[in-house]
């Protein structure tokens, strides 16, 4: 597998060693948000990836500040960039057969700390921050998304994430099994090509087989009843047309407190 760039270089693509794939977030200009060529790079890439372990991590000094807001245009296009291109990313993620690796180089902000929750295991720079703004911004988040959260470091630690929305360290992280482990200073690239060697090197049909034998378990027990998960969507959507989700952009466009009205 040869170095490459899907999506016009905003998502680059190489094999550092045999078998392993590394996808890396390149749009450090915007503390590697997600647009749309990010997100579709994902949805493109993964499927056609030959490789017994892909590590997923971002360029500069952060992985994922989450998606990249600052530039919607109005609500329609937030729903949108929420709603089908990230969702197919994680998707993506979610689907790859064999096991999958972030490497948290930086700062995993709302929609990057969940692309970082789609992958099997994380390993993060001692150094970052981890948080879920969504309160901070007016927004209503995905149940799917929560879900997330709440399998990964159960109903009171997701609480507090997106209640208070404060920023947790990666010591934080480690205690809340937010994250698997820590690299030491400067060898988060190392530390991350080494675990993933050691997962590629595993055998790859009880990989492939234990990581569906894990999701299914999961998808089983998160079951929702159709007519309480169209109310969820039906909640979220409304916040994307409420008076404070428009607040909460034009806020952090502007780098300053949101005036909420409760509207």
């Amino acid at each position: 597998m040869s170095s490459s760039s899907p999506e016009g270089g905003r998502l680059l693509l190489d094999e550092p060693v045999p078998d392993v794939a590394r996808l890396t977030i390149s749009n450090p200009g915007k503390r590697g948000a997600l647009d749309h060529a990010i997100l579709d790079g994902f949805t493109a890439t993964l499927p056609g990836l030959d490789a017994r372990c892909v590590i997923i991590t971002g360029e500069g000094p952060t992985f994922s500040a989450g998606y990249d807001i600052g530039d919607l245009a109005g609500v329609d296009e937030a729903e949108r960039l929420v709603a089908h291109p990230f969702t197919a990313a994680l998707e993506a993620v979610e689907a790859f057969p064999y096991p999958t690796l972030a490497a948290l180089n930086g700062h995993a902000i709302g929609g990057g700390l969940e692309l970082a929750l789609a992958c099997d295991l994380r390993i993060a720079a001692g150094t970052i921050a981890l948080a879920m703004p969504p309160a901070k911004l007016g927004l209503v988040y995905s149940h799917t998304g929560i879900r997330k959260f709440i399998e990964t470091i159960g109903a009171p630690r997701t609480r507090e994430l997106f209640l208070v929305g404060r920023r947790i360290d990666a010591r934080t992280a480690r205690e809340w099994g937010l994250v698997n482990a820590i690299a030491e200073e400067g060898r988060i690239a190392e530390e991350a090509l080494e675990l993933a060697k050691e997962i590629a090197a595993n055998a790859p049909l009880a990989q492939a087989g234990n990581k569906q034998v894990i999701n299914s378990v999961l998808s089983a027990r998160a079951a929702i009843d159709p007519a309480i998960e169209r109310e969820l969507i039906e909640l979220r959507r409304a916040c994307f047309a409420s008076e404070d989700f428009r607040e909460g952009v034009r806020a952090f466009s502007e780098k300053r407190i949101p005036r909420w009205r409760g509207r």
